[in-house]
């Protein structure tokens, strides 16, 4: 499975990384994500899924269900 939250689509970002004398060599900044389990409500169950952090943050206030459907995520999957 890649890299990438399910919720948002979060993903690995191209960079460099700079040395002392100014090397440019190329580097990924991974998303920080997590294996969560949460609870919906909707399906009376929970559910696994890989979250980003930031995702995590939106949860408490969307709601689960309401975050699946912009996404287009059916979460009988998961």
């Amino acid at each position: 499975m890649s890299r990438r939250c399910q919720l948002t689509g979060k993903k690995a970002n191209n960079s460099f990384a700079v040395s002392h004398s100014h090397r440019r060599t190329k580097r990924l900044q991974n998303a920080n994500l997590q294996n969560k389990r949460v609870w919906w409500a909707e399906g009376n169950r929970w559910v696994k899924l890989k979250l980003s952090t930031k995702a995590i943050k939106t949860l408490e206030t969307k709601g689960l269900q309401k975050m699946a459907n912009e996404a287009g995520i059916n979460l009988n999957h998961y």
